[in-house]
């Protein structure tokens, strides 16, 4: 008996780009992260680059002919619900891809790619004003800081010269701007959106010596992705640069320049994600298998791995309900599963800011028993003070583990095996093992339950 087939239709998204032969920008970029980000790729080549993670060392723009062969052949067949376009390279192009865009009548993202990220130009000067045009017809443009005063004639030095220079684009007639904070020399990265209902800035933390090659190609790839599956432009917007947070962090160690973003890190993540459950599933069984009763605090202990990428609580595996002490041992209240921890890991995330290596972690019992065996262990062991937290962090929900890792990281030259905190009012002392895998934890919690059980 032969299978029947069941085809998936998914949205169809298009990318009006230049060719990157590294891989890490232009329609390279734009078609892996669309699939990436659930839509279809299909693509319109405008120009060749003999390129890579070291800059670009030259360009060939095709001709117009054949640009225009390729945007008949993608829109006579495939039902395009949006697109995006990146370099363009002259005047001839724009105007060429600005008539089609206009007969399309799909959301458009315009990406008005002026200068690589390495320096080398993309545009000729003369083509600059045909850019007006394009975006008129867009639904979003997203320059950095050096295209948007290009655009404009605003330099944007701040917030709000970024919502000027955006006011002045969706007065050029795009439904919205986002002007992209990157250049700006601050530890805090400001996007702003503009569109006609307003503004919104989405901020959030510039990661130090990441590679960029590549990301506003990405960016502008995501969103026009999330346009072609229906969302609307400020969430299309959200999700596009909470992707790239998460793409540049864990960015690729390719090439001998500052590498690539990495188009597929959620992907990547999600398939690591029943690995990290096996891996609390193996410490735990550890734990039973050891009778680790000595180190479960009144509490109960939990057990946290998370996949290579992860970024929030709800993605790292844990054990749902905790190991608590039982008449014959300890015993797990449920299996492990993703999402099913919050405290514990909270407190491995914040580790991971400070040494990405870090992927497993467990909560142990804190007392003097405890204290004595580290200090025979001879482990690096860092500890914070929860009695003299701020009161702002004290107040804002779940950032005591971020606070507290810190404090503790800032106190030893290298990571530390454990990190042990006193406890406070309501808040029982504990301390926290932190390894690179699940071995190395289970091999970390066996040899601190012998060292207390030695010491009894």
């Amino acid at each position: 008996m032969t299978r029947q087939p069941a085809p998936y239709r998914p949205p169809v998204a298009l990318t009006i780009a230049g060719s990157d032969s590294g891989g890490g920008a232009g329609i390279q970029a734009d078609l892996k992260t669309m699939e990436a980000r659930g839509a279809f790729g299909t693509s319109v080549v405008t120009a060749v680059t003999a390129q890579n993670t070291q800059g670009v060392q030259s360009q060939h723009v095709l001709p117009i002919g054949e640009i225009e062969a390729q945007l008949d052949a993608v829109l006579e067949d495939f039902d395009v619900t949006a697109a995006k376009t990146g370099m363009l390279a002259t005047a001839e192009v724009i105007d060429t891809v600005t008539e089609h865009v206009r007969e399309t009548g799909v959301p458009v993202v315009v990406d008005p790619v002026m200068v690589a990220t390495t320096g080398d130009r993309l545009l000729a000067r003369d083509a600059e004003k045909a850019y007006e045009a394009l975006i008129a017809e867009s639904a979003l443009a997203t320059p950095n800081l050096d295209e948007a005063e290009v655009l404009t004639g605003i330099a944007v030095e701040d917030e709000e010269t970024a919502r000027e220079a955006g006011e002045a684009i969706v007065a050029m007639g795009a439904e919205g701007a986002l002007i992209k904070g990157g250049h700006l020399p601050d530890d805090t990265v400001r996007d702003v959106l503009v569109t006609a209902d307003g503004t919104r800035t989405f901020v959030h933390p510039r990661v130090d010596g990441a590679a960029t090659h590549g990301s506003g190609c990405t960016l502008s790839s995501a969103i026009a992705a999330e346009l072609a599956q229906g969302a609307n432009l400020e969430s299309a917007v959200q999700r596009g640069i909470e992707f790239m947070g998460r793409a540049v962090r864990y960015h690729l160690d390719v090439g001998e320049g500052e590498g690539s973003v990495h188009h597929l890190v959620e992907i990547r993540n999600r398939a690591g994600q029943p690995e990290a459950v096996d891996a609390v599933e193996s410490v735990v069984s550890d734990l039973i298998a050891a009778d680790a009763s000595p180190l479960i605090p009144e509490v109960g202990t939990n057990v946290a791995c998370v996949p290579p990428f992860a970024e929030r609580p709800a993605e790292a595996a844990a054990v749902e309900g905790r190991i608590t002490r039982v008449e014959d041992g300890i015993r797990p209240n449920r299996g492990a599963r993703v999402g099913a921890s919050s405290h514990v890991a909270r407190f491995l995330l914040a580790a991971r800011e400070m040494d990405a290596d870090l992927r497993c972690g467990a909560n142990c019992r804190y007392d003097d028993a405890v204290a004595d065996a580290l200090d025979e262990l001879d482990w690096t062991v860092a500890e914070f003070d929860r009695e003299v937290q701020p009161e702002d962090v004290e107040r804002t929900e779940g950032s005591t583990m971020a606070w507290g890792v810190e404090r503790a990281f800032e106190s030893v030259a290298e990571t530390p095996a454990a990190v042990v905190d006193g406890g406070a009012v309501g808040k029982e002392p504990m301390c926290r093992v932190i390894a690179p895998d699940a071995e190395t934890l289970s091999e970390r919690l066996l040899a601190l339950l012998d060292a207390v059980e030695s010491g009894d």
